[in-house]
């Protein structure tokens, strides 16, 4: 189990703006992982309402669960779990909810267990370097028969953090475009198609 604050900052791309970034990082192909993410809510979004968000995560390395909770504007708090394949896949048919410490949080901000269910999966192409004492994200995101873009930095300060991906977008040429998190681009696509 861990728990960490995540500070970043997210900024649509275009296909061109993400395929310029990867040329200008010198960005090789193994460099780029791939993970997908699985989104749990109840029926009546007792997450989403609390700005809060669950996931299952795989990735070639491991598996995590995690919930996510808006502490300010860039900083959320996560709490995470790590699974076997196991644990995971019992989570995702809905057997049983095997991430003890998110569990816990879970009961304590009053989110129905026995209701979650997966209403969703989005999976992405991931590079991750280190840049200005941070790191730089490059996803491209698939789902739903969509494509999507973006860049992100993490940091360590708010304040700070902002001022160097300010001076990243400027540096690349990138109009500001705020880019939503991952789960609200996907429910956007899934409310579409309804």
């Amino acid at each position: 189990m861990s728990q960490e604050i995540e500070i970043e900052f997210k900024n649509n791309l275009t296909k061109k703006q993400y395929e310029e970034l990867l040329s200008s990082f010198h960005i090789a192909d193994e460099m780029i992982l791939r993970q997908t993410n699985h989104y749990f809510d109840t029926p009546t979004w007792h997450l989403k309402n609390q700005a809060s968000g669950l996931r299952i995560r795989e990735t070639k390395e491991k598996i995590v669960c995690t919930l996510k909770e808006k502490t300010s504007k860039h900083t959320h708090l996560e709490t995470t779990d790590v699974l076997t394949k196991e644990q995971a896949d019992s989570m995702l048919n809905g057997n049983a909810f095997l991430a003890p410490t998110v569990k816990e949080k879970l009961i304590q901000i009053k989110v129905p267990i026995d209701q979650l269910a997966v209403f969703g999966s989005l999976t992405t192409d991931r590079v991750e370097i280190p840049y200005m004492g941070g790191t730089l994200v490059f996803d491209h995101s698939f789902y739903l028969n969509r494509d999507d873009y973006e860049v992100e930095y993490e940091a360590n300060d708010e304040k700070i953090g902002a001022q160097i991906f300010e001076e990243f977008l400027k540096k690349f040429n990138i109009e500001k475009q705020i880019a939503d998190k991952k789960i609200a681009r996907f429910m956007q696509a899934l409310n579409a198609e309804r």
